[in-house]
């Protein structure tokens, strides 16, 4: 049974930083394309950032030079450093894994077949 745990989240101001953090559970697959997600109200769910297992990265363009998504295999965790925050970044943030490499429809998550139950994120202006 995978079980993904975020935590992190809170509110700050905007220009701020937050660091959230995933810990997986009970993941045993080989190939893993991890990625960090994001829904505020009234809107739909969308990537933020997305890595392979080889540590290869990528961004969506509204986070760009601002966030930075990265994995401790050892701790089986996976981060996103949250920098130079703005107010449409207050959403609730997901952590979702797929046991596969990552690909162009990566950012997608119906590709997602495990997901944490969401950090809250508030960003004041």
């Amino acid at each position: 049974q995978v079980q993904l745990v975020e935590s992190g989240g809170g509110s700050v101001q905007a220009g701020g930083s937050l660091r959230l953090s995933c810990a997986a559970f009970g993941y045993t697959y080989t190939n893993i394309c991890m990625g960090w997600f994001r829904q505020a109200p009234g809107k739909e769910r969308e990537g933020v950032a997305i890595i392979d297992s080889d540590g290869s990265t990528s961004y969506a363009d509204s986070v760009k030079g601002r966030f930075t998504i990265s994995q401790d295999n050892a701790k089986n965790t996976l981060y996103l450093q949250m920098n130079s925050l703005k107010s449409e970044g207050t959403a609730m943030y997901y952590c979702a894994a797929d046991p596969y490499d990552c690909y162009a429809a990566s950012w997608g998550p119906e590709e997602y077949n495990y997901w944490g139950q969401g950090t809250q994120v508030t960003v004041s202006s």
